[in-house]
């Protein structure tokens, strides 16, 4: 059976109000907002922002102590030492990953994010167990958003032995995209990590996402590197490289080339826009054709006691970080939260035109700009139906 209603006056990223026809859960019509009264199973829009869906481009679900009892901080100051506490911590943590990483992931969807790369931890001390928990949660919200997961092998690749051959499971199990961490600071053998990871990739047909905290020169030596695989392998637009502090470092004298690269082959870049450490220069590489996406990192974890999966805040940060103050780059910090994500995770096509499916939100706010100054509250629509407001969803799946 049918169903159809217009969204009446609503104004589309903060332009002229409209009005849509959604059926079966499709933009099927768009015309200048109609003065005529509601008709019946009408919406009243009320000249609220209508905008895409927020994407979140990196998040480690399976990792989250979301919901738990506050755990202070315990690890040492370099990375292997927040990777040997986190073993420690999830040893000790008894409830399940459905329980820690649903909550996260509906607090995720209420606030709008409809579209999710989640990074999901391989070793053999684990096993595969973390990737069959989050296939099974994300079966369970299969309605509500795409999940694509990271095949991601957190205490190492080529150093760890029996987990090159886990991923391999993984990604028979149907995983996405095969992820790397620092090729050289990690496994201190580059090359021998990846050929591994882009190996997989091309017989498996899959994405690749690298975790990159290694700075400075060794880290733009690692994106040449990611470059030169990403060629060989065939798997231009289909590559990202997650952090690369490294490009907020260097002079743009040397990182201007690696954009040229960056851009030609179409490798995205994600930042979660952090505090502590160098961004990759965000207006300069987006000028240069650079797709530069945000996500969230770890929420409310071992690593980090902060974040609330709220990608207009990480929109926020970036332009605060980067002291972006103008409505058009204001925008483009919040395109680095929806459209830009999209593009990474090959989801392009999610816009608001005739024939696309009727996923959007809806804001008290004028602008993009002022929506990500303020934050506010938003209403969350997938396929035409109303899943969440005012930072709840209607139908937890818990």
């Amino acid at each position: 059976m049918t169903h159809a209603y217009w969204l009446r006056n609503v104004r589309p990223f903060g332009g002229a109000a409209e009005d849509f026809l959604i059926r079966d859960g499709v933009f099927a019509e768009r015309r200048p907002a109609s003065a005529a009264p509601l008709a019946a199973g009408d919406v009243d829009g009320g000249g609220q922002l209508m905008t895409r869906p927020l994407v979140e481009s990196h998040i480690h679900l399976d990792k989250t102590l979301w919901g738990q009892p506050w755990r202070p901080n315990s690890a040492g100051p370099t990375l292997k030492d927040y990777i040997a506490n986190e073993r420690r911590v999830l040893r000790e943590v008894e409830t399940p990953i459905a329980a820690r990483a649903g909550a996260l992931l509906e607090n995720c969807i209420a606030r709008g994010s409809l579209t999710l790369r989640c990074h999901v931890d391989i070793d053999p001390e684990f096993g595969l167990s973390h990737v069959e928990a989050m296939q099974a949660l994300r079966e369970g919200y299969r309605d509500l958003i795409h999940l694509e997961l990271v095949a991601f092998p957190q205490t190492g690749l080529v150093s760890r032995p029996g987990t090159a051959e886990l991923m391999r499971q993984a990604l028979a199990l149907g995983v996405e995209n095969v992820g790397g961490l620092d090729p050289c600071g990690i496994d201190n053998d580059p090359i021998a990590q990846l050929d591994i990871v882009f190996g997989l990739a091309a017989e498996f047909d899959r994405g690749v996402d690298i975790h990159l905290h290694d700075k400075g020169e060794l880290g733009l030596w690692q994106i040449a590197r990611i470059a030169d695989y990403t060629e060989r392998f065939g798997r231009q637009g289909r590559v990202m490289i997650s952090h690369a502090y490294c490009l907020g470092m260097a002079p743009w004298s040397l990182v201007e080339p690696l954009a040229r690269r960056l851009a030609e082959l179409g490798i995205s870049l994600m930042s979660s826009a952090p505090a502590d450490c160098a961004v990759p220069p965000f207006l300069a590489l987006r000028a240069a054709g650079v797709n530069l996406c945000l996500g969230s990192d770890g929420i409310r974890d071992a690593w980090s006691p902060m974040g609330n999966g709220d990608m207009l805040e990480r929109a926020m940060l970036l332009a605060f970080r980067f002291d972006l103050a103008k409505d058009d780059e204001l925008a483009a910090a919040f395109d680095a939260a929806s459209l830009h994500g999209s593009r990474a995770l090959g989801r392009a096509g999610q816009t608001l035109a005739p024939g696309g499916a009727a996923d959007f939100l809806l804001m008290e706010a004028q602008s993009l700009g002022e929506a990500v100054v303020a934050r506010p509250p938003r209403r969350v629509y997938r396929a035409g139906r109303l899943i969440a407001e005012q930072g709840r969803l209607l139908e937890s799946r818990l």
